[in-house]
């Protein structure tokens, strides 16, 4: 069961979204350690997000319209204040590495408002657990290959950004990726905002 899950947790790390863009911010504007802690928040969140499922929570969330159209807001609020941040500070002087519960925040904040996970969970997780197996423990198994599946690319991510970031990010080009970022986390959050039932 487990071995057909693989390529599927793969493809969930690897498709662009909130998380991506979000490393990519911290990483661009703090270093890789900033990228880091926003990957440490978003691991947490998928985590919490496994454990609500055990719990039937995310269940609640995904069959109830009012939690869900709630959850969603919430979330597509999140990614717009992002994006707006974004855009406001777009050309400001790169500045000393952020205090380390902001990335950390933005990363768990950005997956727990992620209304997604909980379909997700919901609708994906139990086909993989097989009738005699624990659903704690493979529930908490895929989470965790989840987790170290976007360590590894999403660490990648923040090498490559945070290299880019010394003497880059007050250049021209530096500027304009910066909007690019808000831009694409507003972009994504009015994109839950206006999306039908995801749960489908």
């Amino acid at each position: 069961m487990l071995w057909a899950f693989l390529p599927i947790a793969v493809l969930v790390t690897i498709t662009p979204g909130a998380a991506t863009a979000m490393v990519l911010r911290s990483a661009l504007r703090g270093g890789f350690r900033a990228g880091v802690l926003t990957i440490a928040g978003n691991s947490v969140g998928v985590v919490t997000w496994a454990l609500l499922s055990i719990a039937g929570i995310s269940a609640l969330v995904a069959a109830s319209e009012v939690a869900f159209a709630a959850l969603k807001l919430a979330g597509a609020a999140v990614l717009v204040y992002l994006g707006v941040q974004s855009l406001r500070r777009a050309g400001a002087a790169v500045e000393a590495p952020e205090r380390t519960q902001r990335p950390f925040r933005d990363g768990l904040v950005t997956s727990l408002a992620n209304p997604k996970l909980a379909v997700f969970f919901v609708a994906l997780f139990p086909q993989f657990v097989g009738p005699d197996s624990s659903v704690l423990a493979t529930t908490l198994l895929m989470a965790a290959l989840i987790v170290a599946f976007d360590c590894v690319w999403y660490s990648a991510l923040a090498v490559l950004a945070s290299r880019a970031k010394a003497g880059f990010m007050a250049s021209r080009a530096g500027r304009w990726l910066e909007r690019a970022t808000g831009a694409v986390l507003i972009g994504l959050g009015l994109r839950v905002a206006l999306s039908g039932d995801a749960r489908l």
